[in-house]
């Protein structure tokens, strides 16, 4: 495959709205990747620059002989996992979802979020 045919692929576009000691500006990766990332000042400028950055990316891997990581796809994850934490731990994310009136579950996804 040459770089043209992974630009098509579906990779994953992380995006974010920054507002610090910069200015205002978007930042944006490539999360398959690695070190894949720009900014621009509009997500227009943004998506245009990582595309660029992708691209200059996939290149430079091939130059190199070396394998370009294929997109994720959300197919191959079940949406679970499970995490061992110390009792006391478990015990308080329990009583604030109680106090919150939402499952631990839906707790913990939200804390996840942030």
């Amino acid at each position: 495959m040459e770089a043209k045919d992974y630009m098509k692929l579906p990779y994953t576009r992380l995006v974010q709205e920054m507002d610090d000691e910069s200015g205002h500006y978007f930042y944006g990766r490539v999360l398959e990747l690695d070190g894949c990332q720009s900014t621009g000042d509009s997500l227009d400028e943004l998506y245009s620059n990582l595309n660029e950055a992708m691209e200059g990316y996939i290149e430079a891997k091939l130059g190199n002989g070396l394998p370009v990581p294929a997109p994720e796809s959300v197919g191959n994850y079940s949406g679970k996992f499970v995490v061992r934490l110390p009792k006391s731990l478990h015990q308080r994310l329990v009583i604030e979802a109680d106090r919150e009136g939402v499952s631990l579950n839906q707790l913990a996804l939200y804390k996840l979020t942030l």
